[in-house]
């Protein structure tokens, strides 16, 4: 019982530590893409090949954080909360795990094809701009695509259904949850394509679940429905 009780609370010790780096990850990205390294707003071609081969060390360095490695957490906390979410509302933290994993999966897939991409233009940028264009068109969607450039519709079904699956267990804050599913559906919205801006309200908004979500993990040895 007392190993069961110890597995548990690290577990759940590590799940917090998690949140709070998925809300770090996104923290240091937004700043770093809106204001330094404004990306996404050149349309250019070779104008975006440039940018990469200026800023590639930095870019590598950025999409490793805050895809590879944001991934690889992403699904440490899944686990974790399915671990605090099973007893009580079983259907629901299943589904919400495997969606879950396989958002962290294809996230990690997008920031490896992005990092080798950039790494392939680079090389063929000093010999060949116009291939290295080429090959940027082609590498960008599908890394832009696993990314969720086309809606957060991953990201968004994974935060409602571990809002929902809160819900029903009691076991962190309602407001917390309520708060869970109107991101998630926020992001499962912005699929659609007039309402594709609310993918920007899915990301600052997640930065606040997953910074009271960490603390609420962190906090406590057991979530009570009192929280």
């Amino acid at each position: 019982m007392n190993s069961f009780a110890s597995g548990s609370s690290r577990q759940r010790q590590v799940g917090g530590l998690a949140a709070l780096y998925l809300a770090a990850a996104y923290l240091v990205a937004m700043p770093y893409f809106i204001i330094f390294v404004k990306y996404r707003d050149v349309v250019d071609p070779f104008k975006k090949v440039a940018l990469l081969v200026a800023n590639h060390n930095s870019m590598r360095a950025m999409y490793l954080i805050t895809y590879v490695v944001f991934g690889i957490v992403l699904a440490m906390l899944a686990l974790a909360l399915y671990a605090r979410l099973k007893d009580d509302a079983p259907i629901l933290a299943q589904a919400a795990t495997v969606t879950g994993l396989i958002w962290a999966v294809v996230l990690v897939a997008s920031g490896m094809i992005f990092n080798a991409g950039v790494a392939a233009v680079v090389g063929l940028q000093a010999t060949s701009p116009g291939q290295a264009v080429a090959a940027w068109q082609a590498i960008e969607p599908v890394a832009e695509g696993l990314g969720g450039s086309g809606g957060e519709l991953l990201g968004g079904l994974w935060v409602m259904l571990v809002s929902l699956a809160a819900l029903r267990t009691g076991r962190q804050p309602k407001a917390l949850n309520w708060l869970g599913v109107a991101i998630g559906a926020a992001g499962v919205l912005s699929v659609v394509p007039p309402l594709k801006d609310l993918a920007f309200g899915f990301g600052l908004l997640q930065i606040a679940w997953f910074i009271w979500l960490g603390i609420i993990m962190l906090r406590r040895p057991k979530a009570l429905p009192s929280e």
